[in-house]
C-alpha cells in the first residue's frame, strides 16, 4: 500500500498523541512510555534512539498492539491516516463482513477484525532477532507464502510462489533460498528475509525494531543500502529504532530521543546532529569520538539510566545532566519549541524561555544559520524537516552535513570549530561509522 496508495508525500501517516504504557497495574506499575507525542509523515524515515531500556521497543509494539503481558497501554491515541488498506477490505468483503472502513483509524479503538486488516497490508514490522522471529521448522517459501495467503485471498498458490520468489530477489536473496530453512541461511540473509516478507504486501509503514543488531558492519551496511534504496521505490514511510544514534544521523529525516519513558527531544536530523538542544542529546553525540580535526577529549554521559520502578523526581535526567537546575529535580519540563514557529522540540527547562541558555545546547541550526543565544530561551527558527537523506543506489555516501548551509551553497565551519568552551566537539558526519553500526 505504497506510492499511489499512501497518503500523500509530507501527509502525517501515523499520529502518536499522549500514549502511555505500564507494566503491571496499581502502585507498584512501572511506567515505560510516558505521554509520546509523535508524528511519522509519508515517504520519510523517522529515527527513534536512545539507550537500551529506554521504552523504544514498547513504543513501537503499543503502537502496533503487539504488546504482550503485562504490558497494558493507559492511555492516548495512535492515528492511522488512510484506513485499511485493500487487504483489510478483500478480506472483509471475502468474510462477508461490512467494508469502508473510516480514512482514519484510532488502532488503539479497533477491533481484532480492523487490525488483522491493518497489519502487513497497512503497516508491517521486522523484529529486532530475525532468527527468533522466522519459524525454525517452516521454509522460508512457506513463510512468504503464509503471508500472502492470509491476505491476499485472490491469490492462488503459482501466484503467491512466484511473488515470494520476486520479494527474495527485490532484497538480494536468490530464490533457490525458498526451499532452506532459516538456520540454512546466513544472518543477513535472515534480516533480508524479514524485510522482505515486511513488504510482502506493500505497506504504507515498515516499524524496523534494530534490524541490524549482532550484524558486522559490512553486512549492516549493504542492508541499510537497500533498505535506503527500497524506501525511496516503494516510497513507504519507515521507524527506525536504533540505539546506534550516528547511524540515524545518516539514515533518518527527523530523530526523536528517548530516555526513561520520555521523549525528550525531536528535531529534523541535521539540525538535531549539529545543534544538539537537549543535553541527553548532546551527551549522546559526545560519546562517540570524531575521525578528523584536532583530538578531543570524550566526554560521554555519566552514571546510568534510572531504574523505572523507582524513577527520580521531576526529570528523569537531572541526575546525569551537568546542567541541571533546582526545578529540574522537582518538576518535568514540557515539551519546549526552542524559538518560533515550532519544527522541533526539547523537554528541558533552558528552553522554557526564562533561563540562560548554555553555548553548548545553543548553537546555529545548519539550516538557518542563525543562533539559538546564548540567552534566555534561545531564537532559532523552525528548520524544514529534512526530506532528501536516503541515499541514491548509485552514488558512494550520503552528503555531510556540514555541507549543508543557509543558502544551499556556502558549507558551514567544521565541528571541531566550535569554541572551547562547548566542550569536546562533535563528529564530522563523515566519521560516523563505529564497530557498532554503519552509517550509509
Amino acid at each position: 500500500m505504497t506510492g499511489h496508495n499512501a497518503p500523500g508525500h509530507g501527509d502525517p501517516l501515523i499520529e502518536v498523541r499522549g500514549l502511555r504504557v505500564d507494566y503491571g497495574l496499581g502502585p507498584d506499575a512501572v511506567h515505560a512510555v510516558i505521554d509520546a507525542d509523535l508524528t511519522l509523515v509519508s515517504g520519510t524515515v523517522l529515527g527513534l534512539a536512545g539507550e537500551s531500556g529506554s521504552g523504544k521497543s514498547t513504543l513501537a509494539y503499543a503502537i502496533t498492539r503487539l504488546l504482550r503481558a503485562p504490558g497494558i497501554i493507559t492511555g492516548g491515541q495512535v492515528l492511522l491516516h488512510g484506513g485499511a488498506g485493500t487487504a483489510g477490505e478483500e478480506n472483509a468483503a471475502a468474510a462477508g463482513e461490512p467494508t469502508g472502513l473510516a480514512s482514519t483509524v484510532d488502532l488503539l479503538a479497533a477491533d481484532e477484525r480492523q487490525l488483522r486488516g491493518l497489519r502487513w497490508s497497512r503497516i508491517a514490522v521486522v523484529m529486532q532477532s530475525a532468527m527468533h522471529a522466522l519459524n525454525p521448522v517452516v521454509t522460508i517459501g512457506a513463510q512468504l507464502t503464509d503471508v500472502l495467503q492470509a491476505h491476499r485471498l485472490k491469490m492462488d498458490r503459482t501466484d503467491r510462489r512466484q511473488r515470494a520468489a520476486f520479494l527474495l530477489e527485490m532484497v538480494g536473496i536468490s530464490a533457490d533460498n525458498l526451499r532452506r530453512y532459516p538456520h540454512q541461511l546466513s544472518g543477513g540473509m535472515r534480516q533480508r528475509v524479514m524485510i522482505a516478507m515486511a513488504l510482502a504486501l506493500e505497506p504504507a509503514v515498515v516499524i524496523m525494531d534494530e534490524p541490524t543488531t549482532a550484524l558486522d558492519v559490512v553486512t549492516q551496511r549493504e542492508i541499510l543500502t537497500e533498505l535506503a534504496a527500497l524506501q525511496r521505490e516503494l516510497s513507504f514511510a519507515v521507524l527506525f529504532i536504533t540505539h546506534d544514534l550516528s547511524l540515524l544521523v545518516e539514515l533518518a529525516d527527523s530523530i526523536a530521543v528517548m530516555y526513561a519513558g520520555r521523549l525528550l527531544e525531536q528535531a529534523p536530523a541535521v539540525d538535531l546532529y549539529r545543534a544538539p538542544r537537549h543535553p541527553y542529546t548532546l551527551g549522546l553525540l559526545r560519546s562517540f569520538p570524531p575521525l578528523h580535526g584536532a583530538r578531543v577529549p570524550l566526554a560521554g554521559i555519566p552514571g546510568s539510566p534510572p531504574d523505572l520502578r523507582t524513577p527520580p523526581p521531576g526529570c528523569p535526567f537531572h541526575p546525569r545532566c551537568g546542567f541541571a537546575m533546582d526545578v529540574c529535580r522537582t518538576e518535568m519540563p514540557a515539551a519546549f519549541g526552542p524559538g518560533p514557529g515550532g519544527g522541533r522540540s526539547a523537554a528541558c527547562w533552558l528552553h522554557d524561555g526564562v533561563h540562560d541558555v548554555p553555548a553548548e545546547l545553543a548553537t546555529p541550526e545548519p539550516r538557518s544559520g542563525l543562533w539559538a543565544g546564548p540567552g534566555p530561551g534561545g531564537t532559532p527558527p523552525a528548520p524544514a524537516p529534512l526530506m532528501d537523506a536516503v541515499q541514491p543506489a548509485d552514488t558512494a555516501a550520503l552528503p555531510d552535513p556540514a555541507a549543508v548551509s543557509p543558502d544551499g551553497t556556502a558549507a558551514l565551519p567544521d565541528p571541531a570549530a566550535v569554541p572551547p568552551d562547548g566542550g569536546a566537539a562533535l563528529p564530522d558526519a563523515a566519521s560516523t561509522t563505529r564497530a557498532t553500526g554503519p552509517v550509509l
